[in-house]
């Protein structure tokens, strides 16, 4: 259950790929080059999004052990899908900027096409844990 088919690593690095190149070169200037200071959101998002961009540098070589990644991925959009942009929509209140950011989640869906879910399970669900003492 634990062995992944060779195919599955490669969409894995096509998924870790697509972090580096989507995210990399549109945060990574501005948070080298901010001219401007940010406000505590605003920096906190450029912020984990960098560090996201960053390890998944680590994900092209280490797929498997970079899992967390991708499932933290999955798991942000879904949620602020659900709890922000769904709540808007519904009512028909979201604005450009919500719609605009709705959208580039749910192109994250992606990731839950390439992620190995029985892996997952198996390694996540069914494996013991950690011993606590």
């Amino acid at each position: 259950m634990n062995d992944v088919p060779l195919w599955r690593l490669y969409t894995l690095r096509a998924g870790y790929l697509l972090l580096v190149a989507g995210l990399g070169p549109t945060i990574w200037p501005g948070v080298i080059h901010h001219a401007t200071p940010w406000g505590l959101s605003q920096g906190v998002v450029h912020c984990m999004l960098a560090a996201l961009s960053a390890l998944a540098v680590l994900g092209l070589r280490y797929p498997l052990q970079m899992l967390p990644l991708l499932l933290f991925e999955v798991a942000w959009k879904a949620i602020w899908l659900s709890v922000v942009a769904l709540p808007l929509w519904s009512a028909h209140q979201m604005d450009a900027d919500t719609a605009e950011t709705a959208s580039e989640c749910l192109v994250g869906a992606v990731f839950v096409i390439l992620i190995p879910w029985p892996y997952v399970a198996a390694t996540y669900g069914l494996q013991r844990g950690a011993r606590w003492r």
